[in-house]
């Protein structure tokens, strides 16, 4: 599979050995990777059919270092990539041959645990679910729980904006994020949010969640923390066939019922994770619904007896209410573990990430069938149902002459469709280089351009992350740029009135 990538810089890579050595004296000791050997395990993220090996690997472990990385590299014309911990689906940490790989896997401590405020204070190296078991003692959590959530940072959540089972009811990451500190590719060090709820001005940390390490490198984060509920349980649905259970998603969320989490599997995907984790999934459904409900104990015994009946009335076959936390969660450690499960039955796989509306999923599966027999492979469908978050997984052999092609344009066709529907391209992996050249289906080149109008805001010279989420690159003076200048935002070419 190739992708196009910005030209190697040979007067950048001409000084390679000059910037080793300046990098070094910045952050000393093994700070700083250069041999090929060494640079293996950053060759890719999650998205391997995608490899380059970057020029050199830095891992600072202060904000001052990465600060002092930032501006040199500023200050030489050098392209950053910055990365957490290589979970990305998208390419996002993808390397560059004459970039720095800038890795915060060294920013792993707890800053500060406030329960008053309900809020924790952490590095951007920090897992996901470190935080809650940070503040599982107490009767707390954070929300946002991505499948990955053993081994994806905070800072990564951050920069492709995830979400996870339960972000239905609770929210993505941009939701339950309080606040940053952010170093731009100048060196300069800025605070956004706290740990306030509100704020006022404008919404910096809307613009810098999902923004894919185009703007900034997050080397402090504040997030929300959440007391848990009284009481939950989860509905394991099967049907007969997945346009029913596809009803039956719309029809839950349709009677003014929100639950926790709403997650569906198709036939291989229940397959391949009963194999893998053996939650008694039932084996003879083609779709599995795994609804949870949350709130005060009479409240949720009352929406249990609403949604079994909803999904009778959709023609479920099965239907197992959890009666312990244990068989709760082992309802949920299937639907966990489903990526990895799937990698036993295929060689390979694309993991897909697009969002539709509700409504729309017994026609976005169906015609999802259709195309997995015209491209002759096989797909296994895991998803975030209640809000409409797809992800296709598209089975193939990458040693078998033209299926990894064949795997691609299927899955370019999947997102097509998710934008023809009234969806979206992504809905928590980001854009990073496998989207990239699929944002004109759903971006006119006016909305591409003021997209990167705000990026030369943080990064007029383009050296952030370059090759992602903009399928044609413009430098600031074409778009007329804005620039920050003296701490404040100029747009010298916007006429005043």
């Amino acid at each position: 599979m190739t992708i196009l990538m910005p030209e190697p810089d040979q007067a950048v890579l001409a000084r390679r050995g000059e910037i080793v050595a300046a990098l070094r004296k910045i952050v000393p000791g093994e700070g700083v990777i250069d041999s090929a050997a060494e640079m293996v395990p950053y060759e890719s993220d999650g998205l391997m059919a995608y490899r380059q090996p970057p020029m050199v690997v830095v891992l600072p472990d202060t904000t001052a270092q990465v600060a002092k990385v930032l501006r040199y590299c500023h200050d030489n014309g050098i392209k950053v990539v910055p990365r957490g911990s290589g979970t990305s689906l998208s390419g996002g940490a993808l390397p560059l041959a004459d970039g720095v790989l800038l890795g915060l896997g060294k920013f792993k401590r707890i800053r500060e645990i406030d329960f008053d405020n309900r809020a924790v204070v952490v590095e951007p190296g920090v897992t996901n679910l470190a935080i809650s078991q940070a503040v599982d003692h107490a009767g707390f959590y954070y929300a946002p729980d991505p499948s990955s959530q053993i081994a994806c940072s905070i800072g990564g959540n951050i920069a492709e904006n995830s979400g996870g089972v339960h972000c239905l009811k609770y929210g993505m990451t941009t939701n339950n994020v309080l606040g940053c500190e952010i170093v731009l590719i100048t060196g300069e060090i800025i605070r956004v949010g706290g740990k306030s709820a509100e704020t006022s001005g404008y919404d910096l940390m809307g613009i810098i969640t999902g923004s894919e390490g185009l703007l900034g490198v997050i080397t402090e984060v504040t997030v929300r923390i959440l007391q848990k509920p009284e009481t939950a349980r989860a509905l394991m649905v099967g049907f007969a066939d997945v346009e029913a259970a596809g009803k039956c998603v719309a029809d839950v969320i349709s009677a003014g019922i929100i639950p926790g989490g709403m997650e569906m599997m198709d036939k291989p995907a229940i397959h391949a994770a009963e194999a893998f984790v053996h939650a008694n999934y039932p084996l003879d459904v083609e779709a599995l619904l795994i609804i949870e409900l949350d709130g005060p104990s009479v409240e949720v015994d009352e929406l249990i007896q609403r949604v079994e009946a909803i999904a009778r009335g959709c023609g479920s076959t099965t239907c197992q209410i959890s009666t312990s936390e244990k068989e709760r969660l082992l309802f949920w450690s299937g639907r966990k573990a489903a990526f990895p499960a799937v990698g036993r039955i295929s060689p390979d796989y694309l993991c897909m990430d697009g969002t539709i509306p509700r409504a729309q999923l017994p026609l976005v599966l169906r015609r999802m069938k259709e195309m997995s027999a015209k491209y002759g492979l096989g797909v296994a469908n895991v998803f975030h149902a209640g809000d409409g978050n797809l992800h296709p997984l598209i089975l193939y052999d990458a040693n078998k002459p033209g299926e990894m092609d064949a795997a691609e344009a299927f899955g370019a066709d999947i997102l097509r469709l998710c934008v023809e529907v009234g969806g979206v391209l992504t809905g928590e992996h980001g854009v990073g280089i496998e989207k990239r050249d699929l944002m004109p289906e759903m971006f006119s080149d006016i909305d591409l351009n003021q997209q990167q109008r705000l990026k030369c805001a943080f990064d007029a010279n383009g050296l952030l992350n370059p090759g992602k989420v903009f399928p044609t690159l413009h430098n600031c003076a074409e778009l007329g740029r804005m620039h920050v200048h003296g701490g404040k935002l100029a747009f010298p070419d916007i006429p005043r009135f």
